[in-house]
């Protein structure tokens, strides 16, 4: 299984209602490569895998699908709410209520 791939396994594990972020995730992977999670998650092509459940770690929604203009970061904050995430100016409220760590 290639980097992305377990990427996107780590990640079908956060339930609904919780974030993780994507330093959570290469932790869980037993790497600093926070950066090329982010990658992974910007071409998923997976629909079982919620990649809009990843932020940053201080809670800021920072992309979605590769994208980071307005339109992308209200898609996924919409999804995030729809799970009873909170978020204002872009950033998860009461981040590490919500916090999902990854083992």
């Amino acid at each position: 299984m290639n980097f992305y791939e377990k990427v996107y396994e780590i990640c079908k594990k956060i339930p609904e209602g919780k974030v993780s972020s994507y330093k959570e995730v290469a932790r869980a992977l037993n790497s600093k490569a926070y950066r090329a999670v982010g990658q992974a998650l910007s071409c998923n092509p997976y629909s079982d895998v919620s990649c809009y459940r990843i932020v940053s770690s201080s809670g800021k929604l920072t992309g979605f699908y590769g994208e980071k203009n307005k339109k992308a970061l209200d898609k996924k904050a919409k999804l995030l709410r729809k799970e009873g995430i909170k978020v204002e100016n872009n950033k998860v409220v009461d981040f590490e209520k919500v916090l999902f760590r990854l083992k």
